[in-house]
């Protein structure tokens, strides 16, 4: 596994985008990575089915959204993914893209907790700043076991510095309070904070001024 992690953090300082090809791998590496994330563990069923659920929510996100309309960067051996979505793609989505994805959510949320899934994305949309364009860092994740080597670190690295170069600005949001001042340290401020409902998760908004601008 260490040769595995190796790899994987060499290859995040020069990213490859996914394909259709390794589209499966990006998705697989990214529901490993939030198996325990707050907000998936909030708006996600709680049945012995979650962890096959994510990875469908993840391969459907990707195939449907991401490859389409943004970037899924991810080292060359896998292990951690990213993915940007540029700000002129969001917003209401096209009918037909609804429709496909609407069993999958359902399946992923359950019924019972498929109105957590509508409310966070309300939420999500109500405090997410649209007046400038910029990079939408929509997911961020490393396989449990190649963590602490810095991986997406370098991930984050290698796309803020283009970032920079092009003078454009970026956001995230994370429930995890140890990714908040992991993110500060590569420029981003807490602009907003906020639950989907009041028994929700917190999660911050962050947004990023290219540096040097």
């Amino acid at each position: 596994m260490t040769s595995d992690r190796d790899a994987s953090r060499r290859g995040a300082e020069h990213p490859v985008a996914a394909t259709k090809q390794t589209l499966d791998g990006a998705a697989d590496d990214l529901a490993a990575a939030f198996v325990d994330d707050p907000i998936f563990d909030w708006f996600m069923r709680a049945d012995s089915k979650r962890n096959a659920a994510r990875r469908r929510f993840f391969r459907l996100i990707l195939r449907e959204a991401a490859l389409p309309d943004g970037t899924i960067e991810r080292p060359v051996a896998g292990g951690a993914a990213a993915v940007w979505l540029p700000s002129e793609n969001l917003g209401p989505q096209p009918l037909h893209r609804e429709l496909r994805a609407l069993p999958t959510l359902l399946n992923v949320a359950g019924l019972g907790r498929f109105n957590r899934l509508i409310k966070l994305r309300e939420a999500m949309d109500t405090h997410h700043p649209m007046e400038r364009a910029h990079d939408y860092l929509w997911f961020l994740g490393v396989r449990p076991e190649v963590q602490g080597a810095g991986i997406g670190s370098r991930l984050l690295a290698s796309k803020t510095a283009r970032l920079d170069a092009a003078g454009r600005p970026a956001f995230l949001e994370t429930a995890t309070p140890r990714n908040v001042p992991l993110y500060a340290r590569y420029g981003f401020d807490t602009v907003a904070e906020y639950r989907p409902t009041p028994d929700g998760p917190l999660i911050w908004g962050m947004w990023r001024e290219p540096r040097g601008y």
